[in-house]
Formats: structure tokens, C-alpha cells, sequence
């Protein structure tokens, strides 16, 4: 699933070979993102109505025609090691596969910070498995009761361009985690936000030793507490705000 991803997706794609079939669902794109798409494979489909991130994978699983589904974002990269790893599970029974996701981010690769393994549920049978429907923060149900295990090998994560890139998806983020929390009923407050957001700091930097990834360390654990508190903040203008009369 991408949109806009021109600078990414050839490097993503190129990653993919080991593949029986490749399918991108485009967002809407208004760069080159189709064409380049395109280039590797036939089944490319636009879904510009945009109903969350757990629609848009039930969307992509719905075009897979293959016994298994890798789900992969455009921002991502296969490394041979995972590659191999994932040749031999799909020769064996049915399972969940995760994998662990290191993250480019600010120049860095992030080992520490609580961002790392990070492991990440991607790999699984069409028929046994599938995403929700959340907006945000969407979740790979098991809903046959598969066994779960991890493969060998990095998901490697390019996760942010530059400090805009960033700003920009957590206003995304921030956005549509508030929206969903209001439509439950849920009310927010600038107290609740300070809370987290000085929570996240202090678990990122401190407890999950954020310091030792350098400066982009620091960086990350400040921006996540301000992503942290933006979330807050965007419920309780949602909640207890009105428009002028």
C-alpha cells in the first residue's frame, strides 16, 4: 500500500524478487508512484478513498491471489537474510511469521529506544489470517489460531526523510488516533497529554536507553513526546472545543 512514494517504492520493489506476485495499492498518488509500480508488476490498483490503514491492507490481501501474503510498506526493504528466511517457512506448515524491523531515522539506524527489535507480524496465510479495520495502528488477527513464530533476518525501515517528513506523519497519526478515540466517546485533556508526553521522553531515553543511539536518539525521544502529546492535544480540541459564533 502506497501513496506518493516514488523516491521509495523502486528501491522496495527491488528487494521483492524472490516473490511469486507483486500487488500495489495506491492511495492516490500524484507522483510517479504508478508508473514506477508499474515497471514490476501488472496488478497495480488505486483505492483513493481513503478508509484507514486496516481497510487499505484488507484491500491489498483481497487482490493477492497467492497461498501466502508478505505485507510490506513502500518505505521498507527485504535483506537477503530475511529473503532466505522466508523461502523456508513458506515450505513448511502454516504459521504467523514476525519479523524483527530496524529503522533508519535521522541518520541513524535506532537499536535501542524501544525501537528495536520491534518485531512485527507480516507474514501469514491469506486464509488463516488478516488485518482489522482500524484506522490507525491496524492489527494482523489470527483469527485460526495459527502458531507464531519469528524469522531470521532485519526488516530494514526507512521510516523518515527529514524533520517535515516527520512532523507531517504525526499530525497524520495524531490525527486519526484522535479521531477514533472521539467516535468511542473518549474525551482528552492538555493534562493528559503533558503526562504521556513526558512519560514517552522518559521510557524512550532513559529506560529503553534512547542515549545510546547519539544525538538521533535525543531527537527521536523529543519529537515521540511531542507526537505523544499532539495525540492529547488533538482530542481535546475536538472535544472541548466549538466553532465561533
Amino acid at each position: 500500500m502506497v501513496k506518493n512514494e516514488a523516491q521509495n517504492l523502486a528501491a522496495c520493489l527491488d528487494t521483492l524478487g524472490f516473490a511469486d506476485e507483486i500487488v500495489v495499492v495506491d492511495g492516490g498518488s500524484e507522483d510517479a508512484t504508478r508508473e514506477i509500480a508499474a515497471r514490476y508488476t501488472d496488478k497495480v490498483f488505486v483505492e483513493a478513498q481513503w478508509r484507514g490503514f486496516g481497510v487499505q491492507r484488507q484491500r491489498a490481501e483481497a487482490y493477492a491471489s497467492g497461498d501466502w501474503i508478505l505485507m510490506i510498506d513502500a518505505d521498507e526493504r527485504v535483506t537477503p537474510q530475511l529473503a532466505q528466511s522466508i523461502r523456508e517457512a513458506i515450505a513448511g506448515p502454516p504459521a504467523i511469521l514476525s519479523m524483527p524491523r530496524l529503522s533508519w531515522c535521522f541518520g541513524a539506524f535506532i537499536r535501542h529506544s524501544g525501537w528495536y527489535p520491534d518485531p512485527v507480524a507480516r507474514l501469514y496465510p491469506r486464509d488463516g489470517a488478516g488485518y482489522n479495520d482500524a484506522l490507525v495502528h491496524e492489527k494482523l488477527k489470527n483469527r485460526s489460531g495459527l502458531p507464531e513464530r519469528s524469522l531470521e533476518g532485519d526488516l530494514l525501515h526507512y521510516t523518515y526523510r527529514d524533520l517535515r517528513h516527520y512532523l507531517e506523519k504525526s499530525a497524520h497519526y495524531a490525527e486519526a488516533w484522535s479521531e477514533a478515540r472521539a467516535a468511542r466517546g473518549k474525551r482528552g485533556s492538555l493534562a493528559a497529554g503533558i503526562g504521556h508526553g513526558i512519560g514517552c521522553f522518559l521510557r524512550m531515553y532513559l529506560l529503553r536507553a534512547g542515549f545510546l543511539d547519539g544525538r538521533a536518539g535525543l531527537l527521536l525521544a523529543l519529537l515521540s513526546a511531542h507526537s505523544t502529546f499532539a495525540k492529547y492535544a488533538d482530542l481535546w480540541v475536538r472535544t472541548h472545543t466549538g466553532s465561533p459564533d
